[in-house]
């Protein structure tokens, strides 16, 4: 919250602003919601220290250019993959199911995030920036590691 330097504190007056800060990083896209075909939102995930991928977050809904460009790089999971048997909400809190398809996790997206974090997690959707294809799931930082920038 802000106000202006020479403002005074007024109770009860709407006279301060909000400015959220969002930084850039990025996530392993491990699943998704809607279909392979149509993609709505990603939901995102970081390899922890056992090397096992890691919820991190879900992603507002995709602009349509966006989704289309997915569709032909999405390939879903196999049998075994991470996530397999993972009940994911369909918001932070709830405890409303939320219908994810999983996807093979291969492909890296770069995110903006507010940077309220909680046990590894973002508390606010994150919003997809664009694909990383010149970076590898193994150079994406670890879980926990906040907003700190892919190595590659």
């Amino acid at each position: 919250m802000i106000r202006g330097r020479g403002q005074q504190y007024l109770r009860g007056a709407r006279a301060l602003y909000k400015v959220r800060r969002r930084d850039s990083t990025e996530a392993v896209i491990g699943g998704i919601t809607g279909t392979v075909r149509r993609p709505q939102t990603l939901v995102l995930g970081r390899l922890g220290a056992a090397g096992t991928l890691q919820p991190v977050g879900r992603s507002t809904p995709l602009r349509p250019d966006t989704a289309r460009d997915l569709t032909e790089r999405l390939t879903p999971a196999r049998p075994g993959r991470p996530w397999e048997g993972v009940r994911f909400t369909t918001s932070w809190g709830s405890r409303t199911p939320l219908d994810v398809v999983l996807v093979e996790p291969v492909l890296v997206a770069e995110i903006t995030v507010d940077t309220a974090m909680e046990r590894g997690s973002w508390r606010h959707p994150v919003r997809f920036a664009r694909l990383r294809l010149d970076v590898t799931v193994a150079d994406v930082p670890l879980f926990g590691a906040g907003t700190e920038p892919a190595s590659g």
